[in-house]
């Protein structure tokens, strides 16, 4: 289990926070995508609605030179709230995508002390 934050309030004594996992999408635009590039902004305004929506947060977009055209890092709750998130995003056919699940340093920390 990662690190969690702890404190305490009045209300309830203590209350442990656990991160949420995160997750590496890469992307590489489609011709579509391409051609749509003077909505990218509202693009990205609607991913992170809809990553807002299903309980994540959108951490960073990135344009990048080399292999992808966009990194997009967020956090979802699960795996399965982070492939409806995707499949969600892919809807519009703007990119291909290809999703990783990242794991803080706490989080490998405590898998290789598993080992």
């Amino acid at each position: 289990m990662a690190h969690a934050s702890t404190f305490h309030t009045r209300a309830c004594p203590t209350v442990i926070i656990s991160p949420m996992p995160h997750y590496v999408s890469l992307m590489r635009w489609t011709s579509q995508g391409v051609a749509g590039l003077p909505a990218w902004r509202d693009r990205v305004e609607e991913g992170e609605r809809t990553i807002a929506e299903a309980g994540g947060t959108l951490v960073g977009v990135y344009v990048t030179l080399g292999r992808y055209d966009v990194v997009e890092i967020f956090e979802a709750p699960n795996d399965e709230t982070a492939t409806e998130i995707i499949l969600k995003l892919q809807r519009h056919g703007a990119e291909h995508t290809e999703t990783l699940r990242a794991f803080t340093r706490e989080e490998a920390e405590e898998i290789i002390r598993r080992v």
